[in-house]
């Protein structure tokens, strides 16, 4: 796959192809659907499929105090994109230039002249340009008024998995709750966060639990508490262990932290990188009077987290999606 980062890396070999617009957080069930849409047009057409989105987010720009939480740092989407068959990402930059543009100067710009789309595939609330004044009428009237070089736009309506709509603000609403099959059933997979393995404070050795902690690259979790999961990264296959997602409010601690305590695994494993699937919440993080107390918790959710993953739901988690 082909990662074009900005109009000003484009190609003269990238011109003519079928592309998408989105922000494609958590690359759900939704939008592999769209993705086999677009593919399906492609091959119909001879082009190559493009998905255009952008960095940061756009509401981690305009509202970054109150943007949602993310599902996926930019490296594990760009994974998944590629995993669906996508040739060609373009990923545009979402600053104050792009925000002040023109609707129509961007899709001029960047779907004409840029990447010479042919087929154009958008969800039926996409809005773009300065003041958000871009939409699908606008985008059908800029592609037909191009002629024989402009592009078709379908309205990709809401798209459903058996009665229940798939959206990264299900899957946030889900994760939250702690529902982790009901996330699953949207993704299409368990849910996982990838991170590298960096230095703590070390205080869950004193207790007897080391952790690995793992770099969330995003401000605010869309998941917390303590959690059964397995990890991948070590291994031929997932190791099991129990992962606190928190703020560690007994020590004081400030900002989100993945911790994750490995069963019957001593290692140094600092800079590794991590990939950790969430299996069962088994409670919310809280406050602790003492070390010993949250030792003994830590034990009985290890204890749980040990049992529940070797059991056949546990075990189920050794599919790779």
């Amino acid at each position: 796959m082909r990662l074009i980062r900005g109009i000003h890396n484009l190609r003269p070999d990238d011109r003519g192809c079928v592309a998408t617009i989105g922000t494609f957080d958590g690359v759900h069930l939704g939008h592999r659907a769209v993705f086999q849409r677009l593919l399906g047009h492609g091959r119909a057409l001879g082009l190559p499929a493009t998905v255009i989105t952008f960095e940061p987010q756009p509401l981690e720009f305009f509202t970054p105090d109150h943007a949602p939480a993310r599902l996926t740092r930019l490296r594990e989407k760009l994974q998944a994109i590629r995993k669906y068959g996508i040739a060609r990402v373009m990923l545009l930059e979402f600053g104050p230039r792009l925000a002040a543009t023109e609707a129509a100067v961007f899709a001029r710009q960047l779907l004409l002249e840029g990447l010479g789309v042919r087929y154009l595939l958008v969800g039926d609330d996409f809005r773009f340009g300065r003041g958000r004044t871009g939409d699908y009428e606008l985008l059908r009237t800029i592609g037909t008024q191009a002629g024989a070089d402009g592009f078709a736009v379908e309205n990709l309506h809401t798209i459903t998995h058996g009665e229940e709509r798939i959206s990264s603000t299900r899957v946030r609403e889900a994760l939250y709750r702690g529902d982790l099959e009901q996330a699953e059933r949207l993704l299409g997979r368990p849910y996982r966060i990838q991170g590298r393995v960096g230095h703590g404070d070390r205080r869950g050795r004193t207790i007897g639990f080391p952790t690995a902690n793992v770099d969330l690259h995003r401000r605010v979790s869309p998941l917390h508490g303590v959690f059964a999961v397995q990890v991948r990264g070590l291994d031929a296959g997932p190791r099991p262990g129990v992962a606190n997602v928190g703020t560690r409010p007994t020590v004081g601690g400030q900002g989100y932290r993945l911790e994750v305590h490995l069963f019957d695994f001593d290692q140094e494993i600092y800079g590794r990188h991590l990939e950790v699937e969430f299996r069962l919440k088994l409670r919310d993080e809280r406050r602790f009077g003492s070390f010993e107390e949250l030792r003994r918790q830590i034990a009985r959710d290890a204890a749980a987290a040990r049992e529940y993953l070797a059991g056949p739901a546990g075990c189920n988690a050794d599919r790779v999606t």
